[in-house]
């Protein structure tokens, strides 16, 4: 029997390092998806509340800067706190529209300190129930400046519809451990979240379709320098030094064969949906399936740490 699955790309802005206001933007998403009976709806990397685009703009890197501490002040107090429950209401919207979700967040954890932030991809299942929150492995250039690194406790894949999925943030879908990885676990869905930049998307997502011999769903978010709000600490020295355009979107879906679901959508926000077929994966693994025929486990395998690290344990 075919399976099939229908899912959403939502291609938003945040509000911009508005925490609250994001959260409302992205189940405002979830409720229109579910009308529309996608079973699997996906946001792009740091969300919520937005990607740390002042990096670049305002000299980020100067030491015991008094605009960069409060910018990052600013980032870390509207950061999602998911072990003590930032992402409850989110978790409901799930529930009530019966659909399973993929969001990038800016998180904090008490059990870190509280402060410091990762960049971090939840999967919340179609009960509402969160399932795994993957920290972004390695930030890339600035983000280093901002984004603490994660751990291998996220590199998990869940059932859905029939289907596996898994996913990974931006440039980690470049590394091909942490892909092969989810692959071991039997992933034939592949999502992979951006800031949004069509050249991201364009070519990485039909590479991890032809390797993986997956669906593989690519999606960004959106953002001009005039939603940039007043509110945000430098905001006149953010607009002044960034391009009309800071994230152009670049959502995508590839099939297992590398050819376009949905090519790149550029532009604008925007909410886009696709059907998926396992019948389309059972049909290229034919030829090539790498942990699968085509693996030598007995020459080459892969040990992965999922301990959710932290700097003290205690024996109580």
């Amino acid at each position: 029997m075919s399976t099939s699955m229908k899912v959403a790309l939502a291609q938003i802005s945040p509000v911009w390092l508005e925490r609250d206001a994001t959260l409302q933007k992205v189940m405002e998403s979830i409720r229109q998806a579910g009308r529309e009976k996608a079973q699997l709806i996906v946001f792009g990397e740091a969300l919520v509340p937005g990607y740390p685009f002042w990096v670049e703009l305002t000299d980020g890197a100067r030491f015991e800067s008094a605009d960069q501490k409060a910018l990052y002040a600013c980032y870390s107090e509207n950061a999602v706190d998911v072990e003590r429950g930032g992402l409850e209401a989110l978790c409901q919207s799930a529930a009530d529209q019966e659909i399973a979700v993929y969001c990038g967040v800016i998180e904090k954890s008490v059990r870190r300190g509280g402060f410091s932030v990762y960049a971090s991809l939840v999967y919340i299942s179609a009960q509402g129930v969160i399932e795994s929150v993957h920290r972004k492995l390695m930030p890339t250039h600035e983000e280093r400046l901002v984004w603490s690194t994660g751990d291998g406790h996220g590199l998990r894949v869940h059932d859905l519809a029939g289907f596996r999925v898994g996913g990974l943030n931006c440039w980690e879908n470049w590394m091909p451990l942490p892909r092969a990885a989810l692959y071991g676990q039997g992933e034939n869905v592949h999502v992979a979240v951006w800031p949004g930049s069509l050249r991201n998307t364009e070519d990485i997502t039909r590479f991890i379709a032809r390797e993986s011999r997956s669906y593989v769903i690519s999606v960004s978010g959106f953002l001009s320098k005039d939603q940039v709000p007043d509110r945000v600490p430098s905001a006149a020295l953010i607009r002044k030094n960034a391009p009309e355009v800071l994230a152009n979107g670049g959502s995508c879906v590839a099939a297992p064969d590398g050819s376009w679901v949905l090519a790149p959508q550029t532009g604008s926000e925007g909410m886009y949906f696709a059907e998926l077929s396992l019948d389309a994966v059972r049909r290229e693994r034919h030829s090539f399936d790498a942990a699968g025929h085509y693996a030598r486990p007995d020459v080459t395998h892969l040990e992965v740490n999922r301990k959710r690290q932290s700097t003290v344990e205690f024996d109580d």
